[in-house]
């Protein structure tokens, strides 16, 4: 796939160029840093947890 091509953030939701690949989701560079960064005690990380369990059922649908 191309580097520049847009794809949607499983995390924001936001359509972006840079980040990674997780088996066929996406997760933009400005989400993936901030999830390095949050503490287990914030609330945030449930919610990135949530958005990252989406990846494995996306894939067993």
């Amino acid at each position: 796939m191309d580097e520049r091509t847009e794809r949607n953030c499983i995390i924001c939701g936001e359509p972006k160029t840079e980040g990674i690949h997780i088996v066929s989701e996406f997760i933009c560079d400005a989400c993936e840093a901030e999830m390095v960064h949050t503490d287990v005690q914030e609330e945030k990380y449930h919610f990135f947890i949530h958005q990252m369990k989406q990846i494995w059922v996306q894939k067993n649908a």
